[in-house]
């Protein structure tokens, strides 16, 4: 008996050593999650390209704009739980996931008139928008722009010009994601063989743009929070917090112990955070 409590001791003093050296989850990329079964997805005519979409339950619309390189997959928590309360929409931006595209430069004016046309395609008179980095600037772009079109916006890890965005080279976890997007771009994609130029062109966007001063930012009427992550390996806290500070009536949040990866690291906290907003910012 007293061997088998020394073997359990012994279990349990590997098992507390082996969290205490796991890594914080911030430094961590969760596998990408899967979206639920839709109500309703297909691929939009849009702008002389396709656009895929998924919606999702039923309610007051809800769209999410995932980043750069992404597919909408990566939305698969948010939606689980968005859908019970809201129709939830996701769509994959142009040359991204089963998205097509043309010829046209990427930029972010460009990807907003994608979403546009898109929620007229669908129907959708005004949605409050959640985005994720190059997400969350075509939704301040939308609100900048077409104020009655967004009835609130959760902007996570958006950034105002191309000063604010932080050197990803050396970070293993971006490049982790770098990685996975290329592989997850060769199964989804209508044009699998062109990651690499796709990239090229996505780095141009992000190279050159956005370019907001404190005055386009201080013409956003809709009501907006600017959201990031205290350990976000991609963008520099000073401009979040100057987005903020300039967009009138702004709520600014930081989320704890994540990255610019917050919705699959810790998707309870981020989806709990979306909610909250969703429930007690009145629409516009």
């Amino acid at each position: 008996m007293s061997a088998l409590r020394n073997l359990l001791a012994a279990i349990m003093l590997i098992a507390s050593a082996a969290a205490a050296h796991a890594a914080p989850q911030w430094l961590t990329l969760p596998a990408t999650p899967t979206l639920p079964s839709a109500a309703q997805s297909g691929l939009a005519p849009v702008n002389g390209i396709k656009i895929w979409y998924a919606s999702f339950g039923r309610g007051e619309p809800v769209l999410l704009i995932h980043g750069g390189l992404a597919n909408s997959n990566y939305w698969g928590h948010q939606v689980r739980a968005l859908l019970k309360h809201y129709r939830v929409v996701v769509m994959d931006s142009r040359g991204h996931g089963r998205s097509s595209r043309n010829e046209q430069p990427y930029g972010y004016d460009l990807m907003a008139s994608d979403v546009l046309a898109l929620m007229d395609h669908l129907g959708i008179k005004k949605a409050a928008i959640v985005g994720w980095s190059d997400g969350a600037i075509i939704g301040l772009d939308i609100a900048m722009h077409h104020p009655e079109r967004v009835s609130r916006l959760f902007a996570f890890a958006a950034n105002s010009d191309p000063s604010g965005v932080a050197d990803i080279a050396k970070s293993d976890v971006f490049n982790a994601y770098i990685e996975r997007a290329g592989e997850e771009y060769k199964r989804l994609s209508p044009t699998p063989t062109e990651y690499k130029s796709f990239v090229e062109q996505i780095t141009k966007m992000w190279e050159t743009q956005p370019n907001w001063t404190e005055a386009d930012l201080a013409a956003i009427k809709v009501p907006t929070w600017i959201v990031d992550a205290d350990h976000d390996e991609a963008i520099k806290r000073e401009n979040t917090e100057f987005m903020a500070a300039h967009i009138p009536g702004a709520g600014l949040l930081i989320q704890p112990n994540v990255s610019h990866f917050s919705f699959v690291q810790d998707p309870e906290q981020f989806t709990n955070d979306v909610l909250h907003f969703l429930e007690h910012v009145p629409a516009r």
